[in-house]
């Protein structure tokens, strides 16, 4: 029987989570995608935290009428920005189980070019 989309992505997650996890010197930079929105949390995997969070749905960046990859760029650079001002400037990837390519491409781009280390 052939997986579905979802569980070949928990899959890839399952695999990739086995190897990354956050610290509070450097913590994990988790994207989460769906067909609409693109949502990003900095966590503290020791701590169970959250520190930041930002996605496609505040205010800034819903009025501002663009594409899904204009979104995800955009979400990309609010998060490095708030990183930063928050002291945090590494962080460990957590693609997910998405690819590495479209609108998590262009999300971690601008995240790197705003100044978080990954």
């Amino acid at each position: 029987m052939a997986l579905t989309k979802q569980d070949r992505r928990l899959r890839i997650k399952r695999r990739i989570r086995k190897s990354i996890a956050g610290t509070a010197e450097r913590p994990r930079m988790s994207v989460f995608r769906s067909n609409k929105q693109i949502s990003v949390q900095i966590i503290d995997d020791l701590t169970g935290k959250t520190l930041l969070a930002t996605s496609s749905l505040i205010k800034e960046i819903a009025e501002k009428k663009s594409t899904k990859l204009e979104q995800a760029e955009l979400v990309g650079s609010s998060i490095a920005e708030k990183a930063i001002a928050a002291g945090i400037t590494g962080v460990v990837f957590d693609r997910n189980g998405y690819l590495y390519h479209g609108r998590i491409k262009s999300l971690a781009d601008a995240a790197r070019k705003s100044g978080l280390k990954f």
